[in-house]
């Protein structure tokens, strides 16, 4: 239970924190924002297996910017496709 508040918790940081460093307006919901960051975190820590940095000694600053840089990723595809998304309904 614990690790799911966790796991929103960093996904809302990480969403919002895209939020603000993506140029323009993202005209997303909370909900997808957050959706987004905890994407872009678990994708982020798979790169970082992926070229082996995911444990390190010390503070992970290699995973996280890789955390963050896949929130930018996927808060940007998300701010692109939820206006289609969205004049579905």
């Amino acid at each position: 239970m614990f690790q799911l508040i966790w796991i929103i918790i960093v996904g809302a940081v990480l969403g919002v924190l895209a939020k603000m460093l993506l140029p323009g307006k993202q005209a997303i919901p909370f909900w997808l924002t957050v959706l987004c960051g905890i994407v872009g975190a678990l994708l982020g820590n798979l790169v970082a297996s992926w070229i082996g940095v995911r444990h390190t000694s010390g503070i992970d600053w290699i995973r996280h910017l890789l955390q963050l840089v896949g929130a930018l990723v996927v808060v940007g595809a998300g701010a692109t496709f939820w206006p289609q998304v969205r004049s579905k309904n």
